[in-house]
């Protein structure tokens, strides 16, 4: 803890924030849990509503959150007048809580829309990036060309920030292709580990139960992991995938697995509430992903905490969560995640290796530890 005369003032913004939006939302969360209480800092944050106007709800005696309310209807996908609207009202709410409130420091999740608040008022607050992913030139293809018109806008953000974190080496190397004279830190993220815990037996009977989270949008290629599916079931293999999510590709996929004649194998269990996530990675034996881009995923490192091992194909984050407890596909094809899964199941003894590996290595990761993190980088940046 920091000494009571060293009480932080924190601004903390965030155009996503749960049930809106996905990992850095959630990761955003998950900070707050942590920071609930600290007598040393107290926080307002300024995030984002499905409602209309401006809501404020105390999170905990010294944090305090404001949502301005856009008229969201897909929580988890965001349209480009959707972030232009959020950003146009989050502005004028923003400069209301810097003029009234003594702030010491900004701490903006993603550098793009939400760090463009705090560059406004850089000569007067100072403010931290934490990157995650779509923020980052490169890393999602369908904003290609926005990245092309905003670089220079983005170099500006970035380089006029006290601090710049991403939350895997993977996403720090993408970013380094952008602006490669800038340090960037990394701070990765946790897991609660009281709340995912393994299943008491880390084997499974001959039904294998596969697991994938993640909003249903191209980045996350869920058509290989149903073609996957597919393939293991014509070896003989009673596999089912589940996908936990919700997301503009549910259609498509449904009709995908409709073509494959794996529609009774591929479970759509849509957006399942936070307080139940726990159980349902229990109730399955791997964990599967294949994005084409991940900061790194908090989905993965839960899987990791309830003892599943992983297959995934390479992307940003897989470096620091995956050793001897999964597998990482090189190639790109539903025919090299369909062997990667069989190498694990086919064998017990493997399974059972990865499944106490997966634990290990979770343990290595906890929101508590990412929090003291950013507040050793709180109090340095306000030292400054």
């Amino acid at each position: 803890m920091l000494p009571v005369t060293d009480k932080i003032k924190l601004l903390m913004l965030n155009y996503e924030f749960p049930p809106i939006g996905g990992g850095a939302g959630k990761a955003n969360l998950c900070l707050l849990e942590e920071f609930a209480g600290m007598e040393d800092l107290e926080i307002d944050v300024l995030t984002s509503s499905v409602a209309t106007g401006l809501s404020v709800e105390k999170f905990a005696d010294n944090i305090t959150i404001y949502k301005v309310g856009i008229r969201k209807k897909n929580l988890h996908y965001w349209k480009k007048s959707e972030v232009i609207t959020w950003l146009f009202k989050a502005y004028f709410q923003y400069r209301k809580m810097v003029k009234k409130n003594d702030y010491d420091l900004a701490h903006a999740f993603f550098g793009f829309p939400t760090g463009f608040l705090p560059w406004l008022t850089a000569a007067k607050l100072p403010y931290i990036i934490s990157l995650r992913g779509s923020d980052v030139p490169g890393y999602n293809i369908r904003l290609g060309l926005d990245y092309k018109l905003l670089g220079g806008l983005f170099s500006s953000i970035w380089h006029k920030a006290s601090a710049v974190i991403a939350n895997s080496k993977g996403l720090t190397d993408l970013a380094l292709k952008f602006t490669p004279d800038i340090d960037i830190g990394i701070i990765a993220n946790g897991v609660s580990r009281d709340r995912f815990a393994p299943k008491p037996h880390n084997d499974y009977t001959d039904k294998l139960n596969l697991l994938t989270v993640c909003r249903l949008i191209s980045r996350k290629r869920l058509h290989l992991l149903i073609e996957a599916t597919a393939l293991l079931v014509e070896k003989g293999l009673d596999v089912t995938l589940n996908i936990a999510g919700e997301g503009n590709l549910m259609d498509e996929l449904k009709s995908l697995a409709e073509r494959l004649s794996v529609t009774n194998r591929v479970n759509f269990l849509g957006l399942i509430p936070s307080a139940d996530m726990p159980a349902v990675y229990r109730e399955n034996d791997v964990f599967v992903m294949c994005s084409s881009h991940e900061g790194m995923s908090n989905a993965m490192l839960e899987a990791m905490s309830s003892g599943l091992p992983l297959v995934t194909t390479r992307c940003e984050g897989v470096e620091e969560l995956i050793c001897d407890n999964g597998i990482v596909v090189e190639k790109t094809d539903s025919i090299s995640l369909a062997e990667a899964i069989d190498q694990i199941v086919g064998d017990v003894a493997k399974y059972q290796k990865m499944s106490q590996a997966s634990i290990r290595q979770a343990e290595r990761f906890t929101w508590k530890a990412s929090a003291m993190r950013y507040l050793e980088l709180y109090l340095k940046t306000v030292e400054k």
